[in-house]
């Protein structure tokens, strides 16, 4: 080969290499991804609650101590009793079984908390069937309902008239079974038509006594003998102190 021949051999691989260079730094370069901020840390802390009640279990008409503790809250509440602090107590007293809520608010959520306090109401007393369909015997009738007595020429219960008739009351709530009659009587002086209407007067005072304590008015009928039956018929004080009275019998 000759030396002329050489050097254009040379020329031309070095121009090719040139070419293949020149190309390459033409080439489209991709540009890099846009940058992104990492996400922000929520920092804030979830809120807790606890509640209690101090007893949880009261007869009807005591109180109870509620007890509160929270954390991370701002704010907080209580069913029935509305915003409170964010910790504390406080007395209820409530008058049935109640479930208390309570619900404590922050800047990390929310939080909640419940307790129960069970509320005894006694049960009305159960009627015993046997006292309520029992007339019972005259004899313990009369021991328990004695009859009421009254001055001369006067229809007004005595503070012992009252007694009777308060203790005569008593008795026959316990018997609701039992219907009464009350008859007025009358010493012997005076009219027939006068005693028939001061007996009917004093018949109705102890019946009136019995309504006042509470003994419905369809228990007791009412009637008047006046002076026709005299329980004693001597002649003195004594006797007609007897007569003078408002008597009570089962109404059979």
């Amino acid at each position: 080969m000759t030396l002329h021949k050489l050097r254009t051999n040379t020329l031309l691989t070095i121009a090719a290499a040139s070419m293949v260079l020149l190309s390459g730094c033409h080439k489209k370069v991709s540009a890099p991804p846009p940058y992104t901020a990492p996400a922000a840390v929520d920092t804030a802390i979830a809120p807790t609650a606890v509640l209690t009640a101090d007893p949880s279990a009261i007869d009807l008409g005591q109180s109870v101590v509620l007890n509160w503790r929270t954390t991370g809250a701002t704010s907080v509440t209580i069913d029935g009793i509305g915003p409170v602090n964010l910790s504390g107590t406080q007395n209820v007293t409530p008058s049935n079984s109640t479930n208390f809520h309570l619900v404590a608010k922050g800047d990390g959520g929310v939080a909640e908390a419940n307790v129960r306090v069970t509320v005894r109401v006694p049960a009305p007393p159960t009627a015993d069937l046997g006292t309520q369909n029992d007339l019972g015997s005259d004899a313990a009738f009369h021991a328990a309902v004695q009859d009421v007595f009254f001055d001369y020429d006067s229809y007004d219960l005595r503070a012992d008239a009252q007694t009777n008739a308060t203790q005569a009351a008593s008795y026959l709530s316990q018997h609701p079974a039992i219907k009464i009659t009350i008859g007025g009587y009358c010493d012997e002086r005076g009219s027939a038509e006068y005693n028939l209407a001061l007996g009917e007067n004093r018949a109705n005072a102890a019946k009136t006594a019995l309504v006042n304590a509470g003994i419905a008015t369809n228990r007791i009928r009412v009637i008047s003998f006046g002076k026709e039956k005299q329980f004693c018929t001597e002649q003195n004080e004594s006797c007609w102190q007897q007569n003078r009275r408002a008597q009570f019998n089962i109404d059979r």
